[in-house]
């Protein structure tokens, strides 16, 4: 008897490590969980953008096709929440540096000042590995669009807002291989980015 009890143990064991938990979809703005996408599949996903990153290089959506994807907003200057959602950042790309599937998106909400320049500068200064985590700029009516209608990463439940209004947040946002949102998580809080880390291990495996 002993022997099977033991045989059963081990096999929930198993059953339970092999037992992937599903992640939700997000398509408003209060991050309500989807847990089917819609027979139709016309569901909320990132838009097609065009932007540039600390190398001066063209990037856009067909940048991030067949990745998982981690964005913040954020600018260079900033003095209080940016240097430690950029320390989250690097914890991210430490964890997931050899991995070509995983890819980080820094947008800046400042870009007037933001230039290729300074994200490059900025870049050397907090050892962000080009291959693995894009620093970007480009046109602020399309980053704040991006950051505010796509990503929803204000998490204001709808609420508009004009582009003079200044988009500064510490929420990170998990984007699937197909642009769509799996995930919101405060940038500041380590439990909540071991969260994240675990989230994008969960992608990976399907």
């Amino acid at each position: 008897m002993k022997y099977y009890t033991l045989i059963f143990a081990l096999f929930m064991i198993c059953s339970c490590k092999d037992k992937v938990r599903p992640l939700p979809y997000y398509d408003t703005p209060d991050f309500t969980p989807k847990w089917e996408m819609p027979d139709n599949k016309t569901f909320h996903q990132i838009r097609s953008f065009a932007l540039l990153n600390q190398e001066n290089k063209p990037f856009t959506e067909k940048d991030i096709e067949g990745k998982i994807c981690v964005a913040d907003f954020f600018f260079t200057s900033c003095p209080g929440i940016c240097p430690k959602m950029t320390r989250s950042m690097a914890d991210i790309q430490r964890e997931f540096m050899n991995d070509d599937e995983v890819m980080l998106l820094s947008h800046s909400v400042n870009p007037e000042k933001d230039s290729v320049s300074i994200l490059k500068k900025y870049a050397k200064e907090k050892n962000v590995n080009f291959k693995r985590w894009k620093l970007l700029t480009g046109n602020k009516e399309e980053i704040y669009d991006l950051g505010r209608n796509f990503y929803f990463v204000e998490e204001d439940e709808g609420i508009k807002k004009g582009n003079d209004i200044f988009l500064h947040t510490e929420n990170f946002i998990l984007i699937d291989k197909q642009r769509h949102i799996r995930g919101i998580y405060n940038g500041l809080d380590p439990n909540s980015i071991e969260n994240l880390i675990k989230d994008i291990r969960i992608l990976k495996e399907k």
